[in-house]
């Protein structure tokens, strides 16, 4: 597999190449926005990881043109220099899989890149479920999410967080074991789960029913309650 990743620190690149060469990955490297974007523009890449702060062009709006283009479902990292919340808020609004904080551990990072590739051409389930919740409608094989009926577009991350919790109704998890369970990862910033549920609420507005339990985690309906009730 094809792996572009785009950086205008010489280091971080080779760090980078050498931990995914490791893992058997090809890596394409580019310095800047312009390469990077004719790179893109090849569609032979399988996953991109994007430097937000490079000379522009930058990450956000290189993820924001793939995810507007011919082939929206290309995998995105952001590496990013920026580590509040909002910051990580706006990498994830762009469209992007998942994101990493400045400075990195390039095998944490090397993990994350499988664990995306892994979710990209996990194969589709053999029949279709659909999970239910009041007004949502979460159809997994489609990869589709439905409000009153209306749909709404959610990052891969978002999808695979929200299927989930659905799916495991008044179940309280904390933020390491939803990292784990959703993602496969045992390694990481708790925070990002932090970033995806306050996504999750905004996009479903009073269709959501994700409780934050004190000193416990989350969970998709507070234990005890009826969750599908008007």
């Amino acid at each position: 597999m094809r792996i572009l990743v785009a950086d205008d620190d010489a280091v971080v690149r080779e760090v980078v190449r050498r931990y995914l060469e490791r893992d058997g990955l090809t890596v394409v490297e580019t310095a800047d926005g312009p390469a990077t974007a004719a790179v893109l523009a090849r569609n032979d890449i399988d996953l991109a990881v994007l430097d937000v702060m490079m000379p522009p062009p930058d990450g956000i709006e290189l993820c924001r043109a793939v995810r507007a283009g011919r082939h929206p479902d290309m995998p995105i990292i952001l590496l990013t220099a920026l580590g509040e919340e909002e910051d990580r808020v706006l990498g994830l609004r762009s469209g992007a899989d998942d994101y990493l904080v400045k400075p990195f551990s390039p095998r944490e990072l090397a993990l994350r890149v499988a664990s995306v590739l892994r979710r990209a051409h996990r194969p589709p389930p053999a029949a279709e479920q659909v999970l239910h919740s009041g007004a949502i409608e979460v159809r997994p094989g489609a990869q589709s999410v439905l409000v009153d009926g209306r749909r709404v577009e959610l990052t891969a991350r978002e999808f695979d967080l929200l299927a989930f919790l659905l799916a495991h109704p008044q179940r309280v998890f904390g933020r390491a074991e939803l990292l784990e369970r959703v993602w496969g990862w045992t390694f990481g910033d708790q925070s990002t789960v932090t970033v995806h549920i306050k996504r999750l609420r905004a996009k479903l507005g009073a269709a959501h029913r994700i409780e934050t339990i004190w000193g416990r985690g989350y969970a998709w309906g507070r234990p005890g309650e009826d969750i599908d009730a008007d």
